[in-house]
């Protein structure tokens, strides 16, 4: 536990009567990647909103390298996140997206920005319009703006959806990158295969419980 990087200790929300996480528990650390499984509208997504500060648990701390939400800082330092679908504005292009992205922290420049773009894939469509994006293209540069700072912590809620399996089969071999050069990763996905492929933990969530914790399939 000392060595864990991100520590849930008994989290809990609720909204109302309406209880959304009931006593989560987890420890993570440096290097591994772990998956979240469950139906829709098991947890899984508020609980990684909850790690990203976007949200505040009803009860219970999240502590991250030893520093508290909510008391010792209001979001986790180095980390990313895609939660939900990516926004970004239509009349610009990939590249310029994530150029005034970049301007909010200015942790990086133009360089790092291209790789990351070519790292997703999209170095021949980072001058286009995102509005002429597919889906796909706007998951892929969703991930690019994830990675370009690279962060020490990366939170992915269903980030397969829209690829085609070149895609998938892409982004997996990126997050397994990650995950080797010492990343904490956190993965929701219904695709049981992406959950086999690259975790090393897998935690079930039903009605916001934790109700089983397996291994991963076949890293």
């Amino acid at each position: 536990m000392e060595n864990a990087i991100i520590r849930l200790e008994e989290i809990g929300k609720r909204y109302g009567d309406a209880v959304i996480l009931d006593h989560i528990n987890l420890n993570c650390y440096p290097g591994k990647i772990y998956g979240l499984v469950g139906r829709n509208g098991s947890g899984k997504t508020v609980l990684m909103k909850i790690i990203c500060g976007f949200i505040f648990p009803t009860e219970g701390r999240v502590v991250i390298r030893g520093k508290e939400l909510g008391k010792d800082m209001d979001i986790p330092e180095n980390c990313a996140a895609i939660i939900e679908q990516p926004g970004f504005l239509s009349n610009y292009s990939g590249y310029h997206n994530l150029l005034f992205l970049s301007r909010i922290k200015g942790k990086i420049g133009k360089k790092e920005i291209m790789e990351s773009l070519k790292l997703v894939g999209l170095e021949k469509e980072m001058f286009k319009k995102v509005g002429k994006y597919s889906m796909g293209m706007r998951q892929r540069l969703g991930l690019a703006q994830a990675l370009m700072e690279n962060p020490e912590i990366l939170l992915l809620d269903e980030p397969m959806n829209g690829l085609d399996d070149a895609g998938v089969d892409d982004m997996r071999n990126v997050l397994k990158r990650f995950g080797e050069m010492g990343a904490t990763i956190i993965i929701s996905s219904h695709n049981r295969e992406d959950i086999d492929l690259l975790c090393d933990e897998v935690y079930r969530l039903d009605r916001g419980r934790m109700v089983a914790q397996e291994k991963g399939g076949q890293k």
